[in-house]
């Protein structure tokens, strides 16, 4: 794309710079373009004073802050490589997280100043608390830096959740971000006149990506929010503050339950949704209120926009995420190029990871041999060029000889009227390899007699795909981003 690219702050305050970026939700206090970079000057200088330089690596710990992305402008002016750490992990396990990468030091905000300060004692790293350090650095600012920047230095780190083993440091860098910026935004119709949300962990692409830091290189404004809270988000909604919303299925599960649901004017909002794909019955949902919710696909690996749907045909090509955008090429394994089919998907482009920080193994294993990163995701592709994701590669189990993918069971279960969510994996028995076991969440007030599930999933699905066991619960065991973790429901199994 571009050996170097602006200073994003920098140049947005060239840009725009009396126009609203951010507007904290707690406090109430506003930021402009001007604001940001000033503020990001100003942290940049303190880090230099503390002893970071380039090529450092400074983790985070907080919940969702401005402070936050003036912190990362200030890593891309300094080349210091900011390291977001997920709060809801204790201590030894962010200690682990760390380990590979080595980091210098540790920002956090009030609320989790004890937890890193565990962790800082066992990795030696140094301490800075928002609080005194980082808002005294603002305060004292610092010389304008405005150089150019290069466009594949590693910018931030993004662990891996780590359900298949020990995370890995997935490498994000400004060129990425500005690919994400081109896919997402041409793909939503995003403009300097949009006001979005940001209330996705910032240790997830989804936080930083979907879409805040596209809003951002827009000229566009985003309200953050500590964390995800629907009764704050749905007020927001409901007072026409938002134009764009992303989220993942749990988020709009959670604001299709809420009273006051029929009371948002959907049709001036603009909704997009990742992480899994929507359920049919939540696309309806929303649908019938005068909102479409475009599905799309991406991973951390992929900065991280390659797929969404687009309106006009989102009605029609029910459960798809779209097309590839504007900056990812796309192929599937096996399949010849546009052809319909099914196969693993393969994607290129300028929004793709130059890999995992120091794992040079883990990198060659996740990219072919000319190049294409491997998703691990089975994709078809229909007559028209749209795309469905089939399921994880991971996921898929052998039951009697016949392969069967659990998005598909997922997809007849979410169709029944009492059920709220679903997740099956594949367990090994004795006669047939392995079966499938469907774990459920039933909506509100709903009563289900699971044996009659067997036969409502016979009328839909081949014999071989039915579930032999259906297990009810309060909730799934999930990933920061909302992801049900199925390693942990297998788990459950073995532990009954």
């Amino acid at each position: 794309m571009f050996e170097t690219v602006p200073d994003m702050a920098c140049k947005r305050a060239e840009i725009s710079p009396d126009a609203l970026a951010f507007r904290d939700a707690e406090t109430g206090r506003t930021w402009t373009f001007s604001d940001v970079n000033a503020a990001a000057d100003g942290i940049a200088e303190g880090l230099r004073r503390a002893g970071l330089g380039e090529g450092d690596r400074l983790a985070i710990l907080c919940l969702n802050r401005v402070e936050f992305f003036l912190t990362l402008f200030a890593c891309q002016k300094t080349g210091i490589i900011l390291c977001p750490l997920n709060w809801r992990q204790p201590a030894p396990e962010l200690v682990e997280t760390l380990e590979p990468v080595n980091a210098k030091a540790i920002l956090h905000d009030a609320m989790h100043a004890g937890l890193a300060a565990d962790v800082a004692a066992k990795t030696g790293a140094a301490l800075f608390g928002f609080d005194d350090a980082l808002h005294g650095w603002i305060a004292q600012g610092g010389p304008a830096l405005r150089a150019a920047v290069p466009a594949t230095r590693p910018w931030y780190l993004l662990f891996t959740s780590g359900t298949t083993g020990r995370p890995k440091a997935v490498i994000q860098t400004a060129r990425m971000a500005w690919a994400n910026a081109i896919n997402i935004g041409q793909a939503i119709g995003l403009t300097a006149e949009d006001r979005s949300v940001n209330f996705l962990p910032l240790f997830h692409t989804a936080g930083i990506n979907l879409y805040t830091l596209p809003v951002f290189l827009n000229g566009a404004s985003s309200t953050v929010l500590p964390k995800f809270d629907a009764e704050r988000l749905l007020a927001m909604l409901r007072a026409g503050e938002l134009t764009q919303v992303f989220g993942v299925p749990a988020i709009y599960q959670a604001l299709s339950l809420m009273p006051g649901i029929e009371d948002v004017d959907w049709t001036a909002i603009r909704c997009g949704c990742g992480g899994a794909p929507l359920p049919e019955p939540l696309i309806r949902f929303f649908a019938e209120r005068g909102a479409y919710v475009l599905n799309g696909f991406g991973m951390t690996e992929t900065g991280p926009t390659v797929f969404l749907m687009d309106a006009a045909r989102a009605a029609e090509k029910i459960g798809s995420v779209g097309r590839a955008q504007m900056m990812t090429d796309v192929r599937l394994a096996g399949v010849p190029d546009g052809a319909p089919g099914s196969g693993e998907i393969q994607l290129r482009g300028p929004n793709i990871t130059p890999g995992y920080f120091e794992n040079p193994e883990a990198t060659e294993k996740t990219f072919t041999p000319d190049g294409w990163l491997h998703t691990g995701d089975v994709g078809r592709r229909d007559a028209d060029g749209y795309y469905f994701i089939v399921d994880r590669i991971k996921d898929m189990f052998v039951s009697g000889g016949e392969n069967v993918y659990p998005a598909e069971v997922e997809r007849a279960l979410n169709a029944h009227p009492a059920v709220l969510e679903v997740a099956v994996v594949g367990c090994a028995d004795e006669k047939w390899g392995e079966v499938g076991v469907a774990f459920l969440v039933l909506r509100p007030d709903a009563e289900l007699d699971v044996e009659t599930l067997r036969p409502w999933c016979r009328e839909r699905l081949a014999g071989y795909k039915v579930p032999v066991r259906f297990c009810v619960l309060e909730d799934f065991p999930r990933t920061a981003a909302g992801k049900v973790r199925k390693p942990d429901l297998r788990e459950f199994l073995t532990d009954a």
